[in-house]
């Protein structure tokens, strides 16, 4: 990615400085100081967000979140060991509270809890990425917060459509992965191979 990423640039820059080179360097510096800006306003919407996390932590709020879901997490993912579950569940309730990238330390710590030792991607984990990745979110926070930096006449009108799109696209992705480790399986049964093929990619 980091390749991809700087070619773009590379090449953008490139087109903009033989077209115009006083465009560009312009564009440079105003996008500079919009990126600062942006970073500082992240900052303080993610500081508020990881202290309450790690108040859930010290306080054990996170394994009692992590019991009430323990149900729910094993129909997902199976069983899994009460640190990977805690880990799990406080993910997912960040996610549910639109906190993004506040999330991403317990979803790195759930991943390699699913992980099976192998270098196959599991059904667990193909599982927890379907669901970081669509996110079912009943309170964007950080969407409404950019909103309302930005001054938005009504920064909170994006949460229903936000809890329709995130809801209905969480149902089917549930749905085809359930049926996508049960197709799997019963094919790595079939032939009677000790390896799981777990949709047949390499984890990396």
């Amino acid at each position: 990615m980091n390749l991809v990423w700087v070619s773009i640039m590379v090449v953008g820059l490139g087109l903009m400085v033989f077209n115009n080179p006083t465009l560009a360097f312009s564009s440079i510096q105003t996008g500079s100081e919009k990126a600062i800006a942006l970073c500082l306003k992240l900052w303080a919407i993610y500081c508020i967000w990881l202290g309450l996390l790690k108040i859930l932590e010290d306080t054990g709020l996170d394994k009692k979140i992590a019991k009430k879901m323990d149900k729910f997490i094993y129909f997902l993912m199976g069983k899994t060991d009460d640190e990977t579950k805690n880990a799990i569940a406080i993910n997912l309730t960040s996610n549910l509270l639109g906190m993004g990238n506040a999330c991403t330390p317990s979803g790195i710590k759930g991943m390699s809890g699913l992980a099976d030792g192998t270098k196959y991607i599991t059904n667990a984990m193909a599982m927890f990425f379907l669901l970081n990745v669509t996110s079912f979110q009943i309170l964007p926070t950080t969407i409404v917060s950019l909103r309302t930096t930005h001054n938005s006449l009504n920064s909170s009108d994006i949460i229903l459509p936000t809890i329709l799109a995130s809801l209905f696209t969480n149902i089917f992705g549930i749905f085809l992965v359930k049926i996508c480790g049960k197709i799997f399986k019963d094919k790595s049964t079939m032939h009677s191979t000790q390896k799981p093929i777990n949709y047949g990619r390499k984890s990396k």
